[in-house]
């Protein structure tokens, strides 16, 4: 254990070199993409490199090819919602050359470890498909919730959930012109209206979530730390 400026980093490098010298790899995780950068691209990387030894980068912004040569390299930087994301993709993958997690587990480094495996821990990491729904969707959902009062709609405070009313039902209905809202084909139109019925009524901007640069950012209901490359599960 050592204190804050007592040069935990710079003591890495010597179990880090050590247990990468058999040619199984090493990780050495980090809390955020600025410092697994810092460290790759830095001085410690290049202590790395003069000593022989290949450096990857795992951030979130690489490509399927990119993750490849860094989770093959001797020492591989990375977050770990990163590590625990590229974990999922690996089991959801239908083909063997696309695994990125080839190698048995062998060793690691934690940096800031009470944040990563008690802070992070509480919070899940929940994958799902690429697929998009019709930005339409999302505005003509957008356009009827903002019309919504009290009597559309009803909140579950213990679960921090929201439903439609039946009175808010024949409003959508009426709204949308159709005849049942929750008949099949209406599926992808319906998940938007639940989505924006929990931005407008139950999530709150600056406590929830940030908007900076025109990007959601998720706000730890924890910690209150920014969740850096996580996107709600829900879309």
């Amino acid at each position: 254990e050592m204190k804050t400026g007592e040069g935990k980093t710079l003591t890495s490098v010597l179990p880090a070199y050590l247990n990468a010298l058999s040619g199984q790899g090493v990780h050495i995780v980090t809390v955020n993409e600025y410092l697994a950068t810092r460290e790759a691209k830095g001085i410690i990387g290049d202590i790395f490199r003069f000593l022989g030894l290949s450096v990857g980068l795992n951030v979130k912004n690489n490509n399927l090819q990119e993750k490849k040569i860094s989770y093959n390299a001797d020492i591989l930087y990375s977050t770990n919602s990163e590590l625990g994301f590229d974990y999922l993709r690996d089991n959801m993958q239908t083909k063997a050359d696309n695994l990125l997690m080839k190698k048995e587990y062998n060793y690691a480094i934690l940096d800031e470890v009470d944040s990563i495996l008690i802070d992070e821990g509480r919070t899940p990491l929940i994958i799902s498909d690429e697929k998009r729904k019709s930005i339409k969707f999302y505005r003509d959902a957008d356009r009827f919730v903002k019309n919504l009062k009290p009597q559309h709609y009803i909140i579950d405070a213990e679960s921090q959930s929201i439903e439609l009313t039946e009175e808010g039902i024949k409003k959508a209905e009426l709204f949308f012109h159709m005849n049942n809202l929750y008949s099949p084909q209406n599926c992808n139109l319906l998940h938007c209206i639940k989505n924006a019925l929990k931005a407008y009524f139950i999530m709150a901007r600056n406590k929830d979530y940030l908007v900076e640069k025109d990007e959601v950012l998720i706000v730890d209901q924890f910690t209150g730390r920014i969740l850096h490359g996580r996107q709600f599960s829900d879309g």
